[in-house]
């Protein structure tokens, strides 16, 4: 059988790269795979180069290794193209998300899918995938497109809107995660849960929830996890101490659903905890503010000595990670079936919500490519919930698809944390420093000058 060419967009992430190549390479019909590594960073794509070929070695497998400065050479021919680059980075991108909101006490916790950071993340992120489509057309226009970058949902409907003929997915990893955290939560072996889940990237629901018995029989655990949170016993304290993951299942008892992102993403897709001169409601739940930024310093601390200690390892240790892109590899390339949670263009899959948007659901992978399984209608209150964030996708990616600025201004204005805390003339004024602040980050379109309102 072939070997599958598999092309690495931003393999300066390493630690990414490392634990999607060490899957791949796990998987006995993906171990003679051709993994092509691309980066604009000399010292990183040097750094993801040696860890990828200890790899190999370790795993004691035929793959091989190939790296490239030029996007178009990486994806000649390719078959896979995962994609997990970050324009800007932390510095100076992130750095400017927040420190410029803070300016107008606008507080934030992560700022990389919704609010005036994800919205800026999405302006600056989208000409690039675009590039790498146009790069797929000519040379692997065949290829599936695994994209790992956010804003998930903005560059899925974005990819989607510009560019329909690209095979693609949006992969996040937190349906499977939040199951695996629930389950702790109930102390249940997750090999025993069964779960169904839609909605959009970041702001999908458990459907069901459920235990399978002795019999064969399924428990639904939604009154175990509403008695958990009760009586104080969920949620357990998990891998970060600054987040507790409380906002989420209070959400739980209101809308009657867990939802699949963490809580200190949920809380600022949303205008209900994070509130000027309510300290009381960031104590409560623990609402950990400017959270992404200190991850940031701490993952480039760590990552300075674990990759001196990639490089002078003879061996790396692989693990199988959580993330879908070895399975999706696997089933296309083999026809073994899979289901994987992906996120496409919604094409009536979920009815209840617009026929263009991004949506995440589960999805039959096998050699027919990527299948999503119909929903139907969500139930009305996520529905509600969700089309909140759907304005704000959809309104950048109408800025975008336009080259239209004016459209910065309004999905802004149409945020719900964004317009909880902010008036009309300090999101304008907030959206005017930003786009001055990313400055040549940003598309030429998006920094001209901003027409005047007419009074």
């Amino acid at each position: 059988m072939a070997n599958p060419k598999i092309t690495f967009i931003g393999a300066g992430s390493s630690v990414f790269m490392k634990n999607i190549v060490g899957d791949i390479l796990q998987r006995p019909a993906l171990a003679g795979a051709q993994i092509r590594l691309m980066d604009i960073n000399p010292t990183r794509l040097e750094e993801s180069e040696i860890i990828a070929k200890k790899l190999i070695a370790t795993l004691d497998v035929p793959a091989t290794v190939e790296t490239y400065s030029n996007q178009r050479q990486a994806l000649d021919g390719t078959n896979f193209v995962v994609v997990c680059f970050q324009i800007g980075g932390y510095e100076p991108s992130t750095v400017v998300d927040f420190e410029v909101p803070r300016k107008y006490n606008l507080r934030q916790t992560i700022a990389d899918t919704l609010g005036v950071g994800g919205i800026m993340r999405g302006i600056r992120t989208v000409p690039h995938l675009w590039s790498i489509c146009e790069d797929m057309l000519q040379v692997a226009p065949d290829a599936i497109m695994l994209q790992y970058v956010n804003p998930m949902a903005i560059n899925t409907w974005a990819i989607a809107e510009k560019y329909p003929t690209i095979k693609q997915v949006g992969l996040c990893h937190s349906v499977q995660g939040t199951a695996h955290e629930l389950a702790h939560d109930l102390d249940i072996p997750y090999e025993e849960i069964r779960y169904r889940s839609a909605g959009i990237n970041h702001m999908a629901f458990f459907l069901n929830f459920e235990h399978r018995q002795p019999d064969g029989t399924y428990k639904d655990l939604y009154p175990e996890l509403h008695r958990a949170y009760r009586e104080g016993r969920a949620p357990k304290p998990g891998w970060n101490p600054r987040c507790p993951n409380k906002v989420r299942y209070e959400m739980m008892t209101r809308l009657g659903y867990f939802v699949t992102e963490s809580s200190e993403h949920f809380a600022e897709y949303t205008p209900y905890f994070i509130k000027e001169g309510r300290e009381d409601l960031i104590e409560k739940f623990g609402i950990p503010l400017d959270e992404y930024p200190k991850r940031c310093v701490e993952q480039i601390a760590r990552w300075k000595q674990t990759s001196e200690d990639y490089k002078m390892a003879d061996r790396i240790e692989v693990r199988q990670s959580k993330e879908y892109a070895s399975s999706i590899v696997n089933s296309v390339w083999t026809g073994e079936p899979s289901v994987i949670y992906g996120n496409l263009k919604n094409n009536g899959v979920i009815t209840s919500l617009p026929f263009n948007a991004a949506v995440e659901v589960p999805c039959l992978v096998d050699d027919n490519g990527l299948q999503p399984t119909f929903i139907g209608d969500l139930p009305p209150q996520l529905t509600a919930l969700i089309r909140t964030n759907i304005n704000v996708q959809e309104l950048t990616v109408r800025a975008l698809i336009e080259e239209n600025r004016e459209h910065i201004y309004h999905a802004a204005m149409m945020d719900p944390h964004t317009a909880a805390e902010l008036d009309l003339d300090q999101i304008w004024n907030l959206v005017d420093d930003l786009i001055e602040a990313h400055g040549s980050m940003l598309p030429e379109w998006a920094r001209g000058p901003r027409k005047q309102r007419v009074a």
